[in-house]
């Protein structure tokens, strides 16, 4: 069956044929075909993408946890299990996942400060400094990546820097960035790194997972504020029952997404799919720009994984009717998420290369109404 558009979005996103194949088949989740042969060699691989080379040797300080649930599911299960009552949380805020981070910390009564910066402006490293120097207190620092309210990529090395030399906990949400861009975690200092199936891995929705540090999981003991989300005890499951799941695995999502991650090596590993992804972004904001669309976000601070584009300044341009013009042409993209700014956003990431860029401002041009 054909898919009648091409999903250009944050996720989910177009998927190969090849992945939607793998589930067709049901799988028993006390097998050891499952769990041996689908659930163990994923974690494994997780590590190994995340190590991005490192030495071998510091595979053994990682282990990954997979989560039923979207992505949200996973990051709630890192900040439901991982502080004790004298634990201090410091968020870096510049879009609504952050903004999200705060709100699972408050819901589960865990002890937070939160810095923030316009959507479409990073936090500054003056600012992350004087935080950690004027409160002691603050324990474990958490902050977004890529922040899909605006496609901006935030600069993680150098918050890392900052935040490993003040003897913090490092959390991550990578939510749209692992997979379609190195990320070394050892050499970063990363404790906790968080992301979803259908993301950059170009899996399906319904998993998360956690990529951490063992002595970090080993300390989540005890701390769950929920039974579903304990991450300790889902990390304890698996390492005990060789890949099985505390409770029902989705045994369709994650045989695609083994798939996905074997395809995620034919293309040549990340750095390929990096580069697909730049030539995607490049594609689209040199064509918008050349149709006079402008960018919230500057370029030196863009990501490759999902670009927004400021309304036209002319009454007559409505995104409801472009979306559906767009749809009609093979073509689905998504509404804007910036508070301040009219906008929509247009994802480059997915089954999706630079020829579809291409098509899809052919469509655009065909389409300026507004005009």
């Amino acid at each position: 069956m054909n898919n009648p558009y091409l999903l250009l979005t944050p996720g989910p996103l177009s998927t190969t044929a090849s992945v939607k194949q793998t589930m067709l088949r049901d799988w028993c989740t006390w097998d050891d075909d499952y769990n041996l042969g689908v659930v163990q060699p994923i974690r494994e691989q997780l590590v190994e993408l995340a190590l991005c080379g490192e030495k071998e040797c510091a595979a053994e300080e990682y282990s990954a946890v997979l989560l039923q649930g979207s992505g949200s599911f996973a990051v709630e299960s890192v900040i439901s299990s991982a502080f004790s009552a004298d634990d201090k949380l410091l968020i870096l805020a510049n879009g609504a996942y952050g903004q999200r981070i705060a709100d699972m910390a408050r819901v589960h009564r865990i002890n937070y400060v939160l810095l923030t910066a316009a959507e479409h402006e990073w936090v500054s490293l003056e600012e992350l400094n004087q935080a950690l120097h004027d409160d002691p207190a603050i324990t474990h620092v958490a902050l977004v990546h890529c922040e899909t309210t605006s496609g901006i990529l935030n600069p993680l090395a150098a918050y890392a820097e900052v935040i490993k030399a003040a003897g913090k906990t490092l959390i991550v949400d990578a939510m749209s960035s692992f997979g379609g861009i190195e990320i070394p975690l050892a050499a970063l200092g990363i404790d906790f790194l968080i992301s979803s199936a259908n993301k950059c891995i170009q899996g399906v929705p319904g998993m998360g997972f956690v990529i951490a540090r063992r002595d970090a999981l080993a300390k989540c003991a005890g701390r769950a504020r929920t039974l579903s989300l304990d991450l300790f005890d889902q990390w304890q499951c698996m390492e005990q029952g060789q890949g099985k799941w505390r409770f029902t695995s989705p045994t369709h999502v994650v045989r695609a997404f083994q798939q996905a991650l074997a395809e995620l090596a034919e293309e040549g590993g990340i750095s390929a799919r990096a580069q697909r992804y730049a030539e995607n972004h490049r594609t689209l904001v040199d064509g918008m720009q050349a149709l006079g669309f402008e960018c919230v976000v500057s370029r030196d601070k863009q990501s490759p994984f999902i670009s927004t584009f400021k309304y036209p300044d002319n009454p007559a341009f409505d995104f409801n009717q472009l979306y559906q013009r767009l749809k009609q042409e093979g073509f689905v993209i998504y509404p804007g998420k910036v508070t301040a700014t009219p906008c929509f956003r247009i994802g480059h990431i997915g089954d999706v290369f630079p020829q579809d860029m291409q098509r899809l401002l052919q469509a655009l041009e065909k389409h300026r109404f507004w005009l």
